[in-house]
């Protein structure tokens, strides 16, 4: 009989389970602390119990986990000194979608040589967000690989799916199970309608294949996650940070029944990719505040130690 399937695999290399990379990585209490208060601090802001604004800023990836410290140690200092009005969320994304190729990310590829150790890299990656948890610090990163969360899901307080994922079904199902609140970016196009539909999808129960803690192929079923909210990130080559783009996102939402809440990323088609044009961003969102809008509840900046990829 002739051969029908995997006529592209080249082999299957088994992988550690969830159980056991969290055996070999244990959370501790104080990250548990971390990352419960996180959370609690973020859906407080999102129901408006919480008048402070939360700040997602970091790296655009990881990958050097000692440098990643000694930029999250200075990122706790600055938290301590702002707590008052800003809640800092450290960017600890070790996945990078592609529009074609490139290097994926610290899980996929940890030693950036195309040897792909994934099952190193998802140690290590576990490794860091504790540390990070540790310092007392809440960490952010994005959903892309729908498996990773198991390994790597207790360690963080907010989640982000991008611009090229908020429309896929997969990840919708994904968020309506996670533990964290949600962000959920507009489209690449710069239509905001993706992510109010993926909030609205999100907040639903679903039923969907995944694995289980122990790596077997189980259903999943969520409970829907209340905690989407929209990102606007900017969009088919423009920008929408400014007064009318915001406005509009709150009306989308309105119409939708949803909570008007809004973060905006200072970084992408909001600063046409220059890392430079973050601080205007960030001060005409702020600026929109002070002239009192009360949907903007978050920012996003990409900030590192020193400049460059």
């Amino acid at each position: 009989m002739q051969q029908t399937e995997n006529l592209n695999i080249e082999s299957f290399d088994a992988m550690p389970t969830p159980e056991e990379v969290h055996a070999r990585v244990p959370l501790t209490e104080t990250a548990a602390q971390t990352v419960v208060a996180g959370r609690r601090t973020l859906e407080r802001i999102l129901d408006r119990q919480d008048g402070r604004i939360f700040v997602v800023v970091g790296p655009c990836s990881i990958h050097d986990p000692v440098a990643g410290m000694d930029y999250a140690r200075r990122l706790k200092a600055l938290a301590d000194e702002v707590a008052d009005t800003l809640v800092l969320v450290m960017r600890v994304y070790f996945e990078k979608p592609r529009t074609s190729t490139g290097w994926k990310g610290y899980v996929n590829d940890p030693r950036m040589d195309d040897s792909f150790h994934i099952e190193e890299g998802m140690q290590k990656a576990r490794e860091f967000l504790l540390q990070v948890n540790e310092a007392g610090l809440p960490a952010a990163t994005e959903a892309l690989d729908p498996i990773a969360p198991q390994y790597l899901g207790d360690l963080v307080s907010w989640t982000a799916i991008g611009a090229r994922t908020s429309e896929s079904q997969t990840h919708r199902e994904m968020a309506s199970g996670l533990s964290t609140p949600v962000g959920f970016k507009n489209g690449t196009d710069g239509s905001v309608d993706t992510a109010v539909n993926a909030i609205i999808s999100a907040a639903s129960p679903h039923n969907f294949l995944g694995i289980n803690m122990q790596g077997r192929s189980a259903v999943v079923r969520t409970r829907g996650n209340r905690y989407g909210h929209v990102v606007l990130r900017g969009g088919g080559d423009r920008p929408n940070y400014d007064t009318v783009s915001v406005s509009m996102a709150e009306q989308a939402l309105a119409k939708a029944k949803l909570p008007q809440n809004v973060v905006v990323d200072c970084s992408h088609a909001n600063s046409y990719k220059k890392p430079e044009l973050q601080p205007l961003v960030m001060q005409d969102v702020v600026n929109q505040i002070r002239l009192g809008n009360r949907s903007i509840v978050g920012l996003m900046i990409e900030s590192f130690i020193e400049a460059g990829n």
